[in-house]
């Protein structure tokens, strides 16, 4: 019996000192360990902040980077210009880690910027042998959706393959395309813990496309990051990194990041255009050597030219303060169409707008990745 006391003194003895401990330093609770290890997993820590990348060697670049401060008295009043409009803007470079930020780590709805993930996604698995490019993908009643590509209009039970339907996808920002991607890759709630295994917590797949009411949401530096973290060849081998860059450099809505370009600069883009959002997100090379990673979004009344304009303005700012020891941007900028004919909507085309061609179909059988800088009022949350 006495014996049993002993025991029973020791485990509560044992007890109260691990409690003591606990609160004496509570990194070893476990609670603290699970937040330390979920801040060392996640997408992000250093100057740049916010959760992008504690493991991922874009985070370590940004980490390293300062503030791009000279950016912001130009970029600020323009976008305090109109209350109605609200941007959002992150940009690093992507060999000093210099960042800028407004409303970076701010939740946007995606639009079609979020095809750019989900691309990343397929090729990861071309890279894992889990997918071919030259598979065909059988388009069912389920994939068809409105609004951009021309793949909705072709019979159920045509026949693509994988690098025609990621082609499709981009290029022309086909939703039935996107789909059908979706579909092989398992469907939204897989490809969602993608997201998170890259780090990513705001981006996430709500809707199949189109998503109109901008339930799929983003924020404008874990694009900017994942296109860091692509540029990086963090995500995908060099092969199939060079395949998603080359794809990108051929988006046809041209209208919005590439107006800012001077002769001789590239870019591989996304565009996302719904009628409360517009965005483009890109990895930009100038002549001079620069090269970073911008995502540029706006907010707006419905289908409000004016958040196109603030775009072009905010990407011709940025290019111009990167390119000053060059002497600023080209006059030779591509011209810009009418911006509510080049759009990049999930919206029905409008009518009379030129359609284009899906990359060809097959008719054969089917075989076998704390935010810092200037800070705008809180965005209005996405319908």
């Amino acid at each position: 019996m006495h014996l049993v006391r002993l025991l029973i003194l020791g485990v509560g003895v044992g007890a109260i000192a691990g409690t003591v401990l606990s609160i004496w330093n509570p990194a070893i609770h476990p609670s603290a360990l699970a937040t330390q290890r979920a801040n060392s997993a996640s997408l992000g820590g250093g100057s740049g902040g916010g959760d992008l990348g504690g493991r991922s060697t874009a985070a370590t670049l940004l980490a390293k980077g300062q503030e791009l401060t000279g950016l912001t008295p130009k970029i600020l009043p323009m976008a305090q210009e109109s209350e109605d409009l609200i941007p959002g803007a992150f940009l690093v470079d992507l060999d000093t880690g210099d960042y800028f930020s407004l409303n970076g780590s701010s939740s946007f709805a995606a639009a079609s910027m979020v095809k750019v993930p989900i691309l990343i996604a397929l090729l990861q698995d071309v890279d894992a042998g889990r997918v071919r490019l030259n598979e065909k993908l059988v388009l069912q009643q389920v994939d068809l959706a409105e609004g951009s590509g021309d793949m909705q209009y072709t019979p159920v039970g045509s026949e693509y393959t994988v690098l025609e339907t990621i082609s499709n996808m981009i290029i022309t920002s086909d939703n039935t395309a996107t789909n059908m991607v979706l579909r092989r890759l398992g469907g939204m709630e897989v490809v969602n813990q993608r997201f998170r295994q890259w780090g990513l917590q705001q981006t996430t797949l709500r809707q199949l496309l189109p998503d109109l009411t901008g339930t799929n949401t983003t924020s404008p530096k874990e694009l900017s990051m994942l296109m860091a973290m692509l540029s990086q060849g963090e995500l995908l081998s060099m092969k199939s990194r060079d395949r998603a860059l080359d794809i990108m450099q051929d988006t046809i809505t041209d209208t919005l990041l590439p107006t800012s370009l001077g002769e001789g600069s590239t870019i591989s883009h996304k565009t996302g255009d719904i009628g409360s959002l517009v965005g483009d997100t890109g990895i930009i090379d100038m002549p001079n050597g620069k090269r970073y990673a911008i995502t540029l979004m706006v907010k707006r009344p419905h289908n409000d030219d004016r958040a196109q304009e603030l775009i072009r303005q905010m990407a011709g700012t940025v290019y111009d303060h990167l390119n000053q020891s060059v002497g600023g941007r080209s006059s030779t900028a591509p011209e810009v169409s009418n911006p509510s004919e080049a759009s990049d909507p999930n919206e029905a085309t409008p009518s009379g707008a030129a359609e284009s061609e899906p990359i060809a179909p097959d008719t054969g059988a089917a075989s076998d990745m704390p935010d810092t800088g200037a800070v705008m009022p809180p965005p209005i949350p996405a319908p």
